[in-house]
């Protein structure tokens, strides 16, 4: 079986099929070694007021640069030694994982703040257009006022 290879500092990906948590996050350890710090986030379908399915389409032109630049933008505001972000975009159901985020730092704190950072700036402000599926149909989702008021405490 081949080993899963990461870029480094940053990986950034778009995922069409399901991810694998355990060979992802041991990668991403493995490839920086010097942390004192890896904080992860898993994000998965919620299944809520009957969903079942979430659908996310998105532009991959726009949704991989902006990716990127956000990834880049945590590593030098927190000064991460490396930060992994993977988003599945398709067809998911519940308990499926949509999100997986990892902040590698020197110190704990700089790598909770860097995970946290990231999964405020994807959840509110990403390239992702994404509904619902419940038992009377499809429906758009837009970001709660919570999302909002996230996002806005990085300013």
């Amino acid at each position: 079986m081949a080993r899963l290879t990461l870029a480094t500092p940053l990986d950034v990906r778009l995922l069409d099929k399901g991810l694998s948590v355990g060979e992802a996050l041991a990668a991403f350890n493995a490839a920086h070694e010097q942390a004192g710090g890896i904080v992860s986030f898993l994000g998965k379908v919620r299944p809520d007021g009957g969903v079942k399915a979430l659908e996310l389409t998105h532009y991959e032109p726009l949704t991989h640069s902006g990716m990127a630049a956000l990834a880049q933008s945590a590593q030098v505001r927190f000064g991460l030694d490396g930060v992994l972000a993977w988003h599945r975009v398709g067809v998911m159901r519940p308990g499926e994982a949509i999100v997986l985020v990892a902040a590698a730092a020197r110190h704990r704190r700089d790598a909770f703040e860097g995970a946290d950072y990231l999964m405020d700036h994807l959840k509110s402000a990403a390239w992702f257009w994404k509904r619902e599926k419940r038992d009377d149909g499809w429906h758009w989702i837009t970001p709660r006022e919570r999302d909002h008021a996230d996002l806005a405490r990085w300013n």
